[in-house]
């Protein structure tokens, strides 16, 4: 998305020199579907969070106008849909309670936060709240709160400025077709694909190599490319590896910057059988599992609002239960998955078919899935992040402030990001017109019996173009 997204605002301003280097063999990065069960599923982004608010959301936007199929998500009444592990479902009078005290809880632990930390972002030792969950429903609802749901409990930049109505893509062609939409406004297409040679797929970036007169870039399969700027569109996860070395090394204050950030690693397990067995029907669309571990397959949800008759279920893990079921086969998983499916649903219920596990933190390109910035977090980290380095441009949903880990947070930070490269290039143009006017008044002076005025003397010595060569590296990223 970001690098769709950059290149077009560049190629909208006459800037007509730009390639973009896409590690993979297609575009999307993290928005990426599959046909699972006869169906597309989304792997990564699925949902366009943030609609119906005062501001009008641009993903939104961009799906209307694609007539991309969209689905309301509502999940409040997921959490009076909680199993236990004998299949009972709890009262709804003990999941009310339970919710709130984890939304008071998690709101002065925010406080207390606040209270501890200073302007240098240096926080006091915090002592464990007092209502710290420790039963299997409060451990349930302390996952969908701050896994599931959201990293911050404090107001969202998202639901402020857009709404809080959110809408699972649901269209056969996938969330990706906004991208392919963008991209066809600038790049040649032919049926859904892009044929420009603009676009170079499966060149991945090893080395950046910078200096004050542009940069060299090296890929792994020994392409060489020279360009006078680069916009860096990779993933926090990838600044964070090693995969791209870059000389000279970043300073230390870009190093901290992408140190101080976390990275969510979020997985999205497709099941699916041969029948459904599971409730269906208005607020059923969602539901959850109670057990003594937290995260351990505690969000699920079925997809026959989006793909009737699908008979597809998705269950969402998160960091350390993600990391460790990508280290396990697929068999594996399908073992624990129906062990849970039958603590909640009984015992004759049939086995699943086929499962889709996604691996977003062992994928080299993309090492997780969204940016997690601490709750109390010094807005100079965030500028930190996105400043450039000489002629290196650094943009993602990481650099967005206000939306980070979202998509329409990366769309934005991708017209940003080439809008400041932009006026980078106008100062460029004019600091080099400038010295060049200075270094023509003594070759005037000499030159006084000629006929030449100023501008055809500078018109035939040398005409300063705007630099028009550009390169993306990395993959045009989307979040969840």
């Amino acid at each position: 998305m970001i690098g769709i997204s950059a290149a077009k605002v560049l190629a909208e301003n006459g800037v007509e020199d730009v390639v973009i280097l896409e590690a993979s063999d297609r575009i999307g990065g993290r928005i990426r579907k599959e046909d699972f069960g006869g169906f597309a599923v989304e792997l990564g982004a699925g949902w366009i969070v943030g609609v119906g608010g005062k501001e009008s959301n641009p993903v939104w936007e961009l799906a209307d106008k694609s007539g991309l199929r969209t689905c309301f998500s509502d999940y409040s009444n997921a959490r009076y849909n909680i199993y236990d592990r004998s299949g009972k479902i709890f009262p709804s009078g003990l999941a009310a309670d339970s919710y709130k005290k984890a939304v008071d809880s998690a709101i002065q632990e925010l406080r207390n936060q606040e209270a501890s930390c200073g302007a240098d972002d240096v926080c006091k030792m915090i002592p464990e709240p007092p209502s710290t969950p420790k039963t299997p429903i409060e451990l349930a609802i302390d996952f969908i709160l701050h896994d599931f749901e959201m990293a911050e409990v404090e107001p969202i930049s998202t639901y402020i400025d857009y709404g809080e109505r959110e809408f699972l893509v649901a269209d056969e062609r996938g969330y990706e077709f906004l991208l392919y939409k963008m991209a066809e406004t600038f790049l040649s297409t032919s049926e859904g694909k892009i044929l420009d040679s603009r676009l170079k797929l499966n060149q991945v970036v090893r080395e950046l190599q910078h200096s004050r007169n542009g940069v060299t870039v090296t890929t792994e399969d020994g392409h060489v490319y020279e360009a006078n700027y680069v916009i860096l569109s990779v993933s926090i996860g990838v600044l964070q590896s090693d995969l791209i070395s870059y000389k000279p090394p970043l300073p230390r204050w870009k190093m901290d910057a992408i140190e101080k950030c976390d990275v969510m690693v979020y997985t999205k397990i497709f099941l699916k059988f041969p029948y459904k067995f599971w409730p269906c029907g208005p607020g059923k669309e969602f539901f959850i599992y109670a057990h003594e571990r937290r995260g351990y397959y505690t969000f699920w949800q079925h997809m026959e609002n989006a793909y009737p008759g699908s008979n597809i279920l998705v269950v969402t893990l998160t960091n350390g239960e993600s990391k460790r079921v990508e280290s396990q086969s697929d068999k594996e998983t399908m073992k624990e998955a129906m062990e849970v499916l039958r603590d909640m649903f009984g015992p004759d219920i049939p086995n699943a078919t086929d499962i889709l596990v996604p691996r977003w933190w062992s994928n080299r390109f993309q090492r997780g899935s969204y940016s997690n910035y601490p709750i109390i977090s010094n807005h100079q980290v965030v500028h930190n992040m996105k400043a450039p380095v000489g002629r290196i441009f650094f943009t993602g949903e990481h650099t967005s402030e206000k939306f980070s880990g979202y998509v329409h947070g990366a769309y934005l930070a991708g017209i940003d990001t080439s809008k400041a490269l932009l006026e980078e290039m106008r100062k460029d143009s004019d600091t080099k017109s400038e010295n060049q006017n200075f270094m023509l008044e003594p070759l005037l002076a000499l030159t006084g019996s000629l006929t030449l005025t100023q501008a055809d003397a500078v018109s035939s010595i040398h005409k300063c173009d705007i630099p028009r060569r550009f390169f993306f590296s990395g993959i045009p990223e989307a979040i969840l």
